[in-house]
């Protein structure tokens, strides 16, 4: 264990920690033993006023006559001689007890108060301190009853030493207490503080331990971790991003680049001027829309478009897609079939879903036999949603289909395009907590949609 000079900010820290913890410590240990004290030392108080209402409550039952030989009875009882007890006439005069007269000053009723009093039945004693209470009878008469406080002091006395013998080791365990949980909090701020650190200077693999029974901070770590693998995810993933628009925007500007040099070299009139300026702008145009797409699907992943959710008519979406390809199909000689069934709303965005739908209405087409048949299909199935565009095709082959919704990855390169249509269905689709799924026995890609009870309870952002 390496140790901590004074000035040390970890050193400071157990000791600010440390300190605080044991200072809880002490202060509720002084705390719970004074309530300790005080109920000890108000226990007798209550016993002994409970017993001076009962011998109220007796004496004043009983008839004048009986007082005396009722009092006399339970002294003779009392052989530990602690107990105080007299009748006295109205004007003041004892009439029978241990007392001979009554003490000053005094307050009639169960309330008890202590005062000295002269004893008359104490063996080598005529003077005591008592706890005392005086009522008056329905005839005048005065009962003065009490008890002794030497045992209650003696008592006291032995909590007393008790609590001051107590409070001093268990002043020292919370001081080792709070110093040694100080020290463990410090260190374990410490490791997250050198995390950062580490992070901040660009090591994001590093992670915080978590042992197999993790306790409440471990817990925070865990989830520490999973927070900086989803960060870590994330970086790798923009770092892809850029890597992917460098290497596909790279064999486009170059080609760009030497058709222009070309048309420069070769071209001396203003038609041939133009027709390369139109090339030119065609493939400009071509690299811009794998930007915007690009950036698209980076949206999307990011979940930036979800606080726009509202309910969405699944039917009339699929509807207007059929619409918007009819023309397109028509013209290739592709027959688009689409069965629509009516469906609750789903929450979701409507042109995000049409856009996917269109995608896939698209690739259908472009990969399909020529003069051949798209069908598109909504439909429920269960507790689910399922809109399917199936081809007359071979479909994609299982080797491919994780490899088909990746940015780039084309199926084949006979057919234009860059390769990133199924990528922007798959990020739609996740946004919508949808799955992209794939028919095993056709060529059919479907997104089956959360039941209505998933669908309330995803998260909104």
């Amino acid at each position: 264990m390496s140790s901590t000079s004074p000035t040390d900010p970890r050193a400071r820290a157990i000791w600010r920690w440390g300190g605080a913890i044991a200072a809880l410590l002490v202060v509720q240990s002084i705390i719970l033993a004074g309530l300790f004290w005080l109920l000890a030392a108000h226990s007798h108080e209550r016993e002994a006023e409970h017993g001076f209402a009962r011998d109220c409550e007796t004496f004043a039952a009983l008839a004048s006559p009986l007082r005396p030989a009722t009092l006399r009875a339970m002294l003779t009882r009392d052989i530990h001689r602690d107990r105080f007890l007299a009748i006295f006439a109205a004007d003041g005069s004892p009439i029978e007890g241990n007392v001979a007269r009554l003490p000053h000053p005094a307050t009639t009723g169960t309330k008890s108060f202590v005062a000295p009093i002269r004893a008359t039945e104490l063996p080598g004693k005529t003077h005591d301190v008592a706890r005392l209470a005086l009522c008056t009878l329905p005839d005048g008469e005065k009962l003065l009853t009490g008890v002794d406080l030497d045992d209650s002091e003696e008592a006291l006395r032995v909590v007393r030493q008790s609590l001051l013998f107590a409070l001093g080791p268990g002043i020292l365990i919370a001081l080792a207490f709070g110093l040694f949980a100080g020290r463990r909090a410090a260190r374990q701020v410490d490791a997250i503080r050198r995390l950062t650190a580490r992070i901040m200077s660009g090591s994001l693999e590093d992670r915080l331990p978590v042992s197999d029974r993790p306790d409440s901070f471990e817990q925070l770590c865990a989830h520490i971790n999973a927070m900086l693998d989803r960060l870590q995810a994330l970086v790798l993933d923009m770092r892809a991003v850029g890597d992917d628009i460098a290497h596909q925007l790279r064999t486009p500007l170059t080609r760009l680049r030497a058709r222009l040099e070309r048309s420069l070299r070769d071209t001396h009139d203003r038609a041939g001027f133009e027709t390369a300026a139109i090339d030119a702008l065609g493939e400009i145009d071509k690299l811009l829309g794998v930007v915007a797409a690009m950036l698209r699907i980076r949206e999307l992943e990011d979940h930036a478009r979800r606080s726009r959710f509202a309910p969405v008519d699944l039917a009339k979406i699929a509807a207007d897609a059929c619409e918007l390809h009819r023309p397109i199909a028509e013209d290739r000689g592709i027959d688009l079939v689409c069965t629509i069934a009516p469906l609750p709303p789903f929450d979701g965005d409507d042109s995000l879903l049409i856009e996917a739908l269109s995608n896939l209405i698209d690739n259908a087409m472009k990969f399909g036999p020529a003069n051949g048949r798209v069908a598109v299909d909504l439909r429920r199935d269960g507790h689910h949603a399922v809109l399917s565009v199936t081809d007359d095709g071979a479909g994609v082959p299982v080797s491919d289909r994780l490899l088909v919704t990746q940015r780039f990855y084309r199926g084949s390169h006979e057919v234009d395009g860059v390769g990133l249509g199924l990528s922007l269905v798959k990020a739609i689709a996740e946004l919508h907590g949808c799955t992209l799924a794939f028919a095993s026995d056709r060529s059919c890609v479907s997104l089956v949609f959360a039941s209505d009870r998933d669908n309330d309870k995803r998260p909104r952002h």
